[in-house]
């Protein structure tokens, strides 16, 4: 089921990875950032259902998540132009939220690592926007992810737990109240049927909600699945884009340059990391702030495969201006994200400043290349080249480095725990 599910994902990164496609602007950009992190929810709610209640996982409710995200993909490409279609948009994600809400209330459990499950009010936005039209809909839009990022990154698990425990004991205080006020009520009867009574009333009560958590591994093996969906997104587009040019020595080039690129990201992410984020030790973070940097990481790498497309499609020229500032951007932010998760599983600030440092300097010069025209595709070739030697030098730094490996089979060793069992945080 879960396979099937993913179908779903791959027809949505692939739409809005085309968003930027024709070359980014800034309206683009905040288009596609919007988007991508509403899909993105979206797909995270219902696998960490699936996580969670595992073999009890409800078939029709996976089923109606699923044509909800394949309506918010069919709307992606006219959400901006066309009224019916950001409704349609709004409307499923909408219906996908409500709908993890609904399964997980009615499981009588919280989820602790996903807080906005429970707390919805980053939803209000979008049911706004229903009545919104133009840029101001996509305002409200940005606004609610924007809420539901805050509320991962400050409702922790003690935090959720003692919210449910506070509310409880209200609800709890209130039924004995009523309770005794019933009781009061049925002195007057035989005490068999008082007594009968009152057991009726206490068995319709709820039973207090209980706090769960994600199987890690499972997660982990989910978060980079969905990575390996969006990789396949950027080979899509490259193997698209080279099957429409001539095979000239440019094309040649680009297209093996482009491949180490993403064979480099899919280093990176799935084999030196996990969660599908880079240079991240297995429990090194919260798994609530795991999620904020997988969307983040995510997104970043889903635009990369836009930016090496249109590197395909202008191998027999020099990179226009916007695609090398995207190819740039996505460089960054992947090698920051690797720098983020280094410092954060105790790599230390001079082991991940080696990692990291010369590959931004990379990126720098990237940014700064000249723009002379040159027929023969070499201002292209040199910026996916320049691309392939950012990537490479933390993926080399992390293989052959003294202490890399020892420090990596401690990460795993902790993860494992002793004798395989469950590992210490």
């Amino acid at each position: 089921m879960e396979l099937s599910f993913d179908l779903i994902a791959v027809a949505g990164v692939g739409q809005l990875a085309h968003l930027l496609h024709a070359g980014p602007s800034w309206t683009s950009l905040g288009q596609y950032a919007v988007l991508f992190l509403a899909f993105w929810f979206a797909w995270v709610m219902s696998t960490m259902y699936g996580n969670v209640a595992g073999e009890r996982t409800r078939v029709v409710a996976v089923v109606a998540a699923m044509f909800g995200m394949a309506v918010m993909a069919a709307a992606v490409p006219g959400v901006h132009e066309s009224d019916e279609k950001a409704r349609a948009f709004a409307l499923a994600y909408i219906v996908v939220r409500l709908i993890a809400s609904r399964v997980w209330s009615g499981r009588g459990q919280v989820v602790a690592d996903l807080p906005i499950i429970q707390l919805g009010v980053g939803l209000t936005p979008w049911v706004v926007s229903l009545w919104v039209h133009g840029d101001a809909r996509l305002w409200l839009w940005a606004a609610g992810l924007v809420i539901d990022m805050a509320v991962m990154v400050r409702v922790s698990r003690e935090a959720l737990q003692a919210e449910v425990d506070q509310k409880w004991a209200d609800a709890e205080e209130r039924a004995e109240h009523w309770l005794r006020r019933e009781e009061r009520r049925n002195a007057a009867l035989p005490p068999e049927e008082a007594h009968a009574r009152v057991d009726r009333v206490r068995s319709r009560m709820r039973r207090k909600p209980q706090v769960v958590a994600a199987d890690i591994e499972h997660l982990s093996e989910r978060l980079g699945l969905f990575v390996l969906i969006v990789l396949g997104e950027g080979l899509v587009q490259s193997v698209s884009a080279a099957s429409e040019e001539e095979w000239d020595g440019g094309v040649r080039a680009v297209g093996v340059g482009v491949f180490a690129v993403l064979v480099l990201v899919w280093s990176l992410a799935l084999r030196t990391g996990s969660y599908g984020l880079p240079l991240l030790a297995p429990r090194a973070l919260p798994v609530r702030l795991v999620l904020v940097l997988h969307c983040l990481f995510a997104g970043v790498v889903a635009a990369l495969a836009a930016a090496l497309g249109r590197a395909v499609e202008q191998a027999g020229d020099v990179m226009p201006q916007p695609g090398r500032l995207l190819l740039a951007g996505v460089l960054a932010l992947i090698l920051l994200a690797a720098a983020v998760c280094a410092l954060v599983s105790g790599r230390g600030t001079g082991w991940t400043a080696g990692a990291v440092g010369p590959g931004l300097v990379v990126v720098g010069v990237l940014t700064g290349s000249p723009r002379a025209r040159d027929p023969e595709g070499f201002g292209t070739v040199v910026s996916v080249a320049l691309a392939v030697l950012a990537l490479a030098w933390p993926v080399a730094w992390q293989a052959y480095q003294p202490g890399s490996r020892i420090l990596r089979a401690k990460e795993l060793a902790q993860d494992a725990g002793p004798a395989g069992g469950p590992g210490k945080v």
